[in-house]
């Protein structure tokens, strides 16, 4: 499944959309309400299909008929989205599973994000023409949509724009090449991407660039009077900021995601735990975005016909020698070059695990036959 996201055109019908994505907040809420107050008198959950039935029970009353502003699947998605989070909440609870999910809370309507339509609500009109509750709109179509669409997911975003977002399926996608070559890539805090080849790239660090200026907009924003028009024209600005550095980041991914899936066929990454990275070390593995790198460059790689693959995250390739395969327990985050006991070498870190890394990777998707990439330096 792959989505097409594109921004609809500022138009004065876009305020349609924007009261359907409020009352998809109030539904939203209603529904936590429920949920709550049902819990706390019997211990229970409500199921989704009971709440399904309920609210669409509410709509027909004259309280309540607002929310017919919301069509009746996007009203079941907000449903389904809000039991999917209980169900992780209750994994998690449960010991089930080890990533942290907390209870889900209300949500303030004018920051609620989307609405889903499936089959009903959208029809699209061909061109860049869509219509949608009756309403038609025009959007910044930047290239063809190949496949099937879906689902259409109307988002809005800080600035108040609205993007349209289709999940298609069954895109004309190439067969994956006949891997000649192969490179593993080790990620770091202080070298973005180290490859098996030699090469370094290091990260712009696009938000550290306008932090300067962030601070101050920040500065600027504190210093307004709640709810004032000039609080809001204050947090426009600071969104817009935050805009263009993600922006700049996302525009750097698709350009090294594309260097790196002309010259190499197969591309070998670890599946690191950036959550885990980022309450460790906060704002500079946030910046550095590694998990929203892979998800462009496996986009990439699938329309090229080129291959991504992660290997287990607990793979030593930090700890193990590529020359005798020994492992030194002992190394720490801060040994940046160390010497293995066992024959000796002086190693790289960074440059050590990406061997490791790629030879994980060839072995673990059967590609003994595949050329290595040939170091550009020796260490």
């Amino acid at each position: 499944m792959i989505t097409y996201k594109y921004r609809l055109y500022d138009n004065d019908k876009n305020k349609h959309l924007h009261q359907a994505i409020n009352v998809s907040g109030l539904i939203w809420n209603h529904c936590v309400a429920l949920q709550r107050r049902y819990y706390k008198l019997t211990g229970k959950y409500i199921s989704k299909y009971d709440l399904m039935k309920h609210i669409a029970k509410l709509r027909n009353r004259q309280k309540y008929s607002h929310w017919q502003l919301v069509g009746s699947q996007a009203m079941q998605g907000i449903i389904e989205r809000l039991d999917a989070a209980y169900q992780r909440f209750f994994k998690y609870k449960a010991g089930k599973t080890t990533q942290h999910s907390g209870r889900p809370s209300f949500k303030k309507v004018k920051l609620y994000k989307s609405f889903t339509l499936k089959q009903a609500g959208w029809k699209r009109l061909g061109g860049n023409r869509i219509r949608i509750q009756g309403q038609t709109y025009k959007f910044s179509k930047s290239r063809e949509i190949d496949g099937t669409i879906k689902t259409v997911t109307i988002k809005r975003d800080e600035l108040g724009h609205i993007w349209l977002c289709f999940a298609v399926a069954g895109g004309m996608y190439p067969d994956p090449v006949t891997p000649s070559n192969i490179v593993g890539v080790d990620f770091g805090l202080k070298t973005f991407l180290t490859l098996s080849d030699g090469t370094t790239v290091e990260s712009p660090l696009f938000y550290k660039i306008a932090l300067n200026e962030i601070r101050r907009l920040n500065r600027e924003l504190s210093r307004k009077q709640k709810g004032s028009h000039n609080r809001k024209k204050a947090k426009l600005v600071l969104a817009k900021a935050h805009e263009r550095i993600a922006n700049l980041r996302r525009d750097w991914f698709f350009k090294l995601a594309h260097d790196l899936t002309d010259k190499f066929d197969v591309i070998v990454l670890e599946d690191l735990n950036i959550k885990a990275m980022q309450r460790r070390w906060g704002r500079k593995v946030s910046d550095l975005g590694f998990a929203a790198f892979v998800n462009i460059l496996q986009y990439v790689a699938l329309v090229k016909g080129k291959i991504v693959h992660l290997i287990d995250r607990f793979f030593p390739s930090s700890k193990t020698c590529s020359d005798c395969g020994q492992v030194n327990h002992s190394l720490t985050l801060s040994d940046r070059r160390w010497v293995c006991t066992g024959c000796g070498v002086i190693h790289d870190r960074d440059f050590n695990a990406s061997v490791n890394i790629e030879r994980e990777g060839a072995s673990s998707l059967g590609l003994g036959a595949v050329r290595p990439g040939i170091p550009a330096f020796a260490v």
